[in-house]
């Protein structure tokens, strides 16, 4: 059983605006957040949010336009992505555990990822 499912990806314009959505399953998680991997590349660190939100953490890339947040009443997770460029596209991963992360190996539970593709 996957504990963690993805939704909201899809094909957009530069410029546009997408909403990623994560829900949790089985479990709850002290630490949620998302990763992304453009064909060819290394999976990438995205943003990570603490149970409470007052903790959240960016890649500089996506620093100022794209904000995570969740609902712990719903066990999700949310990726706002805002002025999407085309360097964007990706498959973005959900990713989860009970401690900070920021790398591949610090988070032990993952989505199947969800295709965002950003046209120019």
């Amino acid at each position: 059983q996957v504990p963690l499912v993805e939704s909201g990806g899809g094909l957009v314009q530069a410029g546009d605006s997408l909403r990623l959505s994560c829900a949790a399953s089985g479990r709850t998680f002290s630490w949620m957040g998302w990763f992304r991997q453009a064909a060819g590349k290394e999976r990438e660190f995205v943003a990570v949010i603490s149970w409470s939100g007052g903790t959240t953490n960016y890649a500089d890339f996506v620093k100022g336009r794209f904000i995570i947040s969740r609902d712990n009443a719903k066990n999700m997770v949310y990726l706002q992505m805002n002025s999407l460029k085309p360097e964007d596209t990706a498959v973005y991963y959900c990713a989860a555990d009970g401690h900070r992360f920021n790398t591949l190996a610090g988070a032990n539970y993952w989505g199947q990822g969800t295709q965002v593709t950003v046209s120019s």
